[in-house]
């Protein structure tokens, strides 16, 4: 694993997180607790911060970063980014699932309880409402959750990636 301090600030990753042999943490990123870093995903807090809650799992491929003088990245609790995803610049509160190849930009606010789909392009300045699944290019609300079958998937990811990094450990 590449864990790099830059400009005078370094990662804060707790024991009990998992980061894979060949992820890549730069700068001013900190952790909650329960967290995994999967193979070759990078988290660049070189421009600005990034903060993790706990039970996040940042799957292969996945990049988190920020943007320069203006947007940090904060990430809830319970969040599932998935592979080849990219969190830029934008907030994403509790109970989150960002799908593989997902995109949210700049200034977004993803409210808790939601889903953004597997390729979705959240575009800069959108709020995702708490509660909603956001689809296509650019993604626009496509369903509340409560009337879907993805209701209790976020949280069953997410601790199944806590499980999943147990194996790595050993």
């Amino acid at each position: 694993m590449l864990i790099k301090s830059i400009n005078g600030k370094s990662p804060l990753i707790p024991d009990d997180c998992y980061v894979a042999e060949n992820a890549t943490i730069i700068g001013e990123v900190s952790f909650g607790k329960e967290c995994s870093v999967w193979f070759n995903a990078v988290i660049r807090g070189d421009v600005n911060f990034i903060k993790i809650g706990n039970k996040v799992n940042i799957q292969d491929g996945a990049i988190v970063h920020c943007t320069y003088k203006k947007h940090p990245t904060i990430i809830g609790n319970n969040v599932s980014i998935g592979h080849n995803a990219i969190v830029h610049g934008c907030e994403i509160k509790d109970n989150v699932l960002i799908g593989m190849g997902a995109i949210v930009m700049d200034n977004c606010i993803v409210e808790s309880n939601s889903i953004i789909a597997a390729g979705a392009v959240v575009s800069q300045n959108t709020i995702v409402e708490s509660g909603t699944i956001y689809a296509g290019v650019p993604a626009k609300k496509i369903k509340d959750i409560n009337q879907s079958d993805f209701a209790g998937e976020i949280e069953r990811i997410s601790n199944n990636y806590v499980m999943y990094s147990s194996w790595y450990k050993e």
